[in-house]
């Protein structure tokens, strides 16, 4: 039996605290309203990854609770999953697994329909 961390990045950040390590991590999102469709709240964490100190924060914050878990793998959704995924995978000495958008790898795959704010897709 092998130990999986799915690491799912979902940005609902009304209300919730943001903070790790001294860092204000919400202060590195900027938020481009009406895209990519009218009515959309893009949170774009360019701003995030271009600044080392945040970055770091932000990986220690998503690893925090499982430092001592076994972790043995992280999976993750592109794009910004395999961003965030790869770099907690490391700090966990885990291995990574990419999530891919349906037709992107080469080999048998499993797949999940899901919907979005603007449509559907499939992993």
């Amino acid at each position: 039996m092998h130990t999986l961390l799915i690491v799912i990045l979902t940005v609902t950040m009304e209300g919730k605290q943001m903070r790790h390590k001294g860092i204000d991590l919400k202060r590195y999102i900027r938020e481009v309203p009406d895209w990519p469709k009218k009515g959309i709240l893009f949170r774009d964490i360019t701003t995030l990854l271009n600044n080392p100190r945040a970055f770091a924060a932000a990986i220690d914050a998503l690893c925090a609770d499982y430092k001592d878990a076994g972790v043995e793998y992280v999976a993750a959704v592109e794009a910004r999953g395999f961003i965030f995924g790869s770099a907690v995978a490391e700090k966990l000495g885990a291995g990574f697994v990419p999530i891919r958008k349906k037709g992107k790898l080469p080999w048998r795959t499993e797949s999940v329909g899901y919907d979005l704010e603007y449509g559907t897709d499939t992993l």
